[in-house]
């Protein structure tokens, strides 16, 4: 089982897309867009993505980015 990362439409649209297409490249993530995850005020201030079903943020894409692969270290599916 891969580790799963969604993110909402909106939330791509104020600048997390770029975030998306790096972790696209990853073939070792599952990656998902929804139309809205529910965390709007969370998605009104930061970039962000669910990680395995857990909200972690970012200041720009690329914070994002490595702030999802801290997050996947520090915390193993198995």
């Amino acid at each position: 089982m891969q580790p799963i990362i969604e993110f909402c439409m909106s939330n791509l649209a104020n600048g997390s897309q770029k975030a998306l297409e790096i972790l696209e490249k990853d073939p070792n993530l599952d990656i998902i867009e929804y139309g809205c995850l529910s965390y709007c005020g969370k998605c009104a201030k930061s970039l962000f993505a669910l990680v395995n079903g857990e909200v972690v943020t970012g200041e720009t894409p690329e914070q994002l980015v490595e702030n999802i692969y801290k997050f996947l270290e520090e915390n193993p599916m198995f």
